[in-house]
C-alpha cells in the first residue's frame, strides 16, 4: 500500500525546502510548488514545479519564446538524492505554437530533451564516476548502469566541445591494447610540464589513423616544440609530413623495451637449443633475473642471476651489453652521448647476436630521433606517456572491457581528458 504524506502549503517544512532548492537549483520563469513524500519501497520525495504567472513556453527547437498550446501530462525528472531519499521533480509539459518550428515540447532549464534525470544529477554522477567504477555509482545511489553512462556521456560532450587547445607545445603518441584480438588505439597525450592530458583517441594504428588526428588539429601542429613516441613507422612518418618543425623524441621506455625483447629473444633461442643438445638447463627461470633491473631483483633471482654470468653464453654477452647501454642516459650533451651509442652500435655488430645486431641497426637508422632525447631533457617528460598508459589500464580494467569503442572513449576522455566543467550554483561533490 503506497503511503503519501503531503506537505502542507504554506507550512515550515515547505517553505524551508523551497529555500534550499531554490538555494541550490534554482529556474527562471518556474517556481517550486507543493512536495509530498511517497512512502512505498524506498522513500521518495516529490516536487512539484509550475510556470511562474505569465512566462512563456521556450521553443525547443529554435530556443525562442511562443505561445502556449497545450499542456501534457506529468513528467517525472529524478535530482539529487537529499537526506538519503530519492527525490524528483514533477513538471507537466507545455507545448509551443513556434511561428518557426511549428508546435514543439518546451525546453525546460533542469533536463535535455527527453533525458528522465536533471542535468544537475547528471553532472553529480559524473563527478562520482571518477572516482568510483560506473557499476559502483549505480548500486550506492540506486539508479542503472545506463544512467550513468549518459550522464558521464553528458559531461565528456560538453568538456571536449568547451576545452581549449591553445599553448600546447609538446605532445606523446602511442598506441595501447584495449580489446583481445590485436584491436589497438592509437592515444595522443599533451604533455608539457604544466599541463598533461589526454588529447585524441583513434581507432587503429595506421597511417591514416594519425594523420586524422594531425588533421584534426590544424595549424596547430606547426606550432609543436616536441614529440615523443616510438619507433612504428607510421607515426614516425606523420609526424615528419605534419610537424617537421618540432623535435621528435624517440621515447626512451619503448627503446629499453626493445633491448629486452632481443635479449628475451636470445635466451629463448639457446634455452631451447641447450635442451636440444643435452645440455644443463642453466637458463631455465632465468627470464626475469636477465630482464629486471639488477636494484629490483629478490634475493632468489640475484643468486640465479650470478649462477648464469658464470658461463660464456650468448644470453650473458647480450645480457652485458644491455646493461652497457644503461650508461647511454646518463650523458648531458647530445654530441657525447651520440659517440657512445656509436661505440655500442659497432660493439654489438661484431658480436654475432642477430637480434641485439638487428636491434643495432634500427638504432643507427634511427639515431637522431634518439639523440633528440637529451636535446628535449627538461623540457618534456617522456615518462608522462607511459604514465598515462597506466592510468588508462586501469580506466579499462574498472570499467570491466567495454564492448564498443564508443564507450571506451568516453570513459577514456572522462579521467584522462582533464576536461573542463560548468559553473555551478552548488555543487553536491
Amino acid at each position: 500500500m503506497e503511503l503519501r504524506h503531503n506537505i502542507r502549503k504554506g507550512s515550515s517544512g515547505e517553505m524551508q525546502l523551497k529555500t534550499l532548492l531554490n538555494h541550490v537549483q534554482k529556474h527562471k520563469g518556474f517556481v517550486y510548488d507543493s512536495a509530498r513524500l511517497e512512502s512505498s519501497g524506498r522513500p521518495r520525495l516529490i516536487v512539484n514545479i509550475r510556470p511562474r504567472r505569465g512566462s512563456r513556453a521556450t521553443c525547443s527547437g529554435c530556443q525562442r519564446r511562443g505561445p502556449q498550446y497545450d499542456t501534457l501530462k506529468v513528467r517525472y525528472f529524478q535530482f539529487v538524492p537529499l537526506w538519503g531519499l530519492l527525490v524528483f521533480f514533477a513538471y507537466a509539459m507545455r507545448r509551443v505554437d513556434c511561428p518557426r518550428c511549428g508546435v514543439k515540447v518546451e525546453q525546460v532549464p533542469w533536463a535535455e530533451g527527453k533525458s528522465p534525470t536533471t542535468t544537475t544529477y547528471a553532472w553529480f554522477l559524473a563527478g562520482w564516476a571518477k572516482r568510483l567504477s560506473w557499476k559502483e555509482v549505480a548500486r550506492s545511489f540506486r539508479t542503472s548502469w545506463d544512467t550513468v553512462f549518459r550522464a558521464v556521456s553528458l559531461a565528456v560532450e560538453w568538456g571536449l566541445e568547451n576545452r581549449s587547445l591553445k599553448g600546447i607545445r609538446a605532445i606523446g603518441i602511442d598506441e595501447v591494447l584495449w580489446h583481445r584480438g590485436h584491436k589497438y588505439l592509437t592515444v595522443v597525450y599533451q604533455i608539457d610540464e604544466h599541463r598533461r592530458r589526454l588529447l585524441w583517441i583513434g581507432e587503429h594504428r595506421t597511417r591514416e589513423c594519425i594523420d586524422n588526428f594531425f588533421k584534426w588539429f590544424g595549424l596547430r601542429a606547426q606550432r609543436l616544440q616536441f614529440i615523443c613516441s616510438d619507433q612504428h613507422r607510421p607515426y614516425l612518418e606523420s609526424v615528419a609530413k605534419y610537424a617537421s618543425k618540432a623535435v621528435h623524441v624517440l621515447d626512451r621506455f619503448h627503446l629499453v623495451a626493445r633491448v629486452s625483447k632481443a635479449i628475451d629473444q636470445v635466451r629463448a633461442a639457446e634455452a631451447k637449443r641447450m635442451k636440444r643438445d643435452g645440455y644443463e638447463p642453466i637458463l631455465k627461470k632465468s627470464r626475469w633475473p636477465l630482464l629486471k633491473r639488477p636494484e629490483n631483483l629478490t634475493d632468489g633471482q640475484r643468486d640465479k642471476l650470478a649462477d648464469v654470468l658464470q658461463y660464456n653464453l650468448k644470453t650473458v654477452r647480450a645480457y652485458l651489453l644491455k646493461e652497457e647501454l644503461q650508461h647511454l642516459w646518463q650523458y648531458v650533451s647530445p654530441s657525447w652521448a651520440g659517440k657512445f651509442l656509436d661505440r655500442w652500435c659497432a660493439k654489438v655488430m661484431r658480436s654475432r647476436i642477430e637480434p641485439m645486431k638487428k636491434l643495432a641497426r634500427s638504432f643507427r637508422d634511427h639515431r637522431e630521433l634518439i639523440l633528440n632525447w637529451f636535446r628535449a631533457r627538461g623540457e618534456v617528460s617522456a615518462a608522462a606517456t607511459e604514465g598515462f598508459n597506466n592510468k588508462l589500464k586501469v580506466t579499462t580494467r574498472r570499467s570491466y572491457g567495454f564492448r564498443t569503442l564508443k564507450a571506451t572513449e568516453i570513459a577514456l576522455y572522462h579521467s584522462l581528458g582533464d576536461l573542463p566543467e560548468p559553473d555551478f550554483a552548488h555543487r553536491f561533490f
